[in-house]
């Protein structure tokens, strides 16, 4: 991978919309979908996406935030897997044509067994039984989900039940389900133990997991299917590969499709997206761990000069399509992971990925100085990075700035030795290696 670097000290301190491109330019009219996105869980980065803010009837990929928040409450310690709990009147909401664990009042159930029901058998009355015990009521509990949704910046998304039971104010986006897909992968991955289970059986009934690729790909481990008439046929789908650079971390991504026509053709198309997602993208590193950055001036202080510098590796996923043609995902040959494509001649050919890419990077610095006494995390850069002049990541660059005052005597001595000399100090900026 090549790097032209550039660097520009500015002072911006007001946030402009920025618009990613698409890594890979797939004719929606070819990908039988009414929405679909496919997401990188580890750069946040859109692979190529179409409709993906239309506000849709979820169904049952309502219950991933459920989920969400049940092992959110696991997690800081106030429910736990083994808790027993008493089903109560709750359970009645549950009309008898919705998928259910057929949960009678009195019922003992643990908090381990109604994830599992919840996920693997979409039941509602797990839904409902898990709100309760949570928030007290199925109300409160759907004020959180949608508290949750904000925090995870769930824009278009408003919830109006736990189950996904098919309301006017109940909708969300392709977009939005992807973030709380990746929120599940990286905050509550046990979410992945109980959506990689092929069957569940509760109480002498058996139901086989409907996430058909959990049958079809073995690097597939979740995450939840949904259907009503409304909504269409949903998936989101996740797997984890090897990644195809040497001594870079296993690669996850996410695939939601939204209104499908059926079971199987969601399966059908959320593996063919994800398969050429794989094959024609990778991750790179833009931004090595401990990379110094620039260094600001700082003014009233001890310390002259403050280290602005990355704390870990930022990735990015770049494109290795490098054709002016769209992606026709029909013309996506299943075995042999190959795009076939007619380049003039009408004859098909199999298009290779590409071995390198051309990328540049941008390191706006956001403060000219900093002054002392100061003590906050402060947003200190942002670095664009660009492939093909087109910006595909934006990564923000933070630290906790501490800084002490020096004494009135020190403070003293500066101002009168810049009495008789400049002593200004811009910015000093230093070039991103590999």
């Amino acid at each position: 991978m090549k790097f032209i670097t550039s660097l520009i000290a500015t002072l911006c301190l007001l946030v402009s919309a920025i618009s990613h491109a698409a890594l890979l330019n797939i004719n929606p009219e070819s990908v039988e979908a009414e929405a679909w996105t496919i997401l990188d869980s580890e750069t946040g980065q859109t692979i190529a996406s179409h409709n993906e803010d239309l506000q849709r009837a979820p169904a049952s990929l309502t219950k991933m935030m459920v989920a969400y928040i049940t092992l959110k409450e696991i997690q800081a310690g106030k429910l736990s897997k083994s808790e027993i709990i008493t089903a109560t009147p709750v359970v009645q909401m549950v009309m008898w044509d919705e998928s259910q664990m057929y949960l009678k009042e009195g019922d003992q159930i643990s908090v381990d067994q109604l994830l599992a029901g919840l996920i693997v058998m979409s039941a509602n009355d797990a839904a409902v039984t898990l709100a309760e015990k949570i928030s007290g009521s199925v109300p409160k509990f759907v004020e959180r989900m949608n508290k949750e949704a904000q925090a995870l910046g769930m824009t278009h998304t408003h919830f109006q039940n736990p189950a996904g039971v098919t309301m006017p104010e109940h909708y969300s986006t392709a977009a939005d389900l992807a973030k709380l897909s990746q929120a599940l992968v990286i905050q509550t991955p046990d979410y992945l133990g109980y959506s990689k289970q092929p069957s569940f059986t509760y109480n002498q009934r058996f139901h086989r997991a409907t996430n058909l690729l959990l049958k079809m790909d073995p690097t597939v481990d979740g995450l939840k299917t949904g259907f009503t008439r409304a909504a269409g046929y949903n998936l989101a789908a996740t797997a984890i590969r090897p990644s195809i650079e040497m001594n870079m971390p296993n690669r996850r991504l996410i695939v939601v499709v939204l209104g499908t026509k059926s079971g199987v053709k969601r399966a059908e198309v959320a593996h063919k997206l994800m398969n050429l997602a794989y094959i024609y993208t990778r991750n790179e590193v833009a931004v090595p761990s401990h990379q110094l950055l620039a260094e600001l001036p700082v003014v009233k202080s001890t310390l002259k000069m403050f280290k602005v510098e990355t704390k870990q590796p930022e990735l990015i996923t770049t494109s290795l399509y490098d054709q002016s043609y769209t992606i026709d995902l029909n013309q996506f040959d299943q075995s042999t992971q190959r795009i076939m494509l007619d380049t003039g001649n009408g004859v098909m050919q199999s298009i290779e990925p590409l071995r390198e890419t051309q990328t540049h990077v941008n390191v706006e610095v956001k403060e000219t100085k900093l002054t002392a006494p100061l003590a906050k995390v402060m947003q200190l850069a942002t670095v664009n990075v660009y492939q093909n002049d087109q910006l595909i990541r934006t990564i923000l660059i933070e630290d906790q700035v501490d800084l002490e005052e020096a004494g009135i005597f020190q403070r003293f001595f500066e101002w009168l030795f810049g009495l008789f000399s400049d002593n200004t100090t811009d910015v000093k900026l230093y070039p991103i290696g590999k």
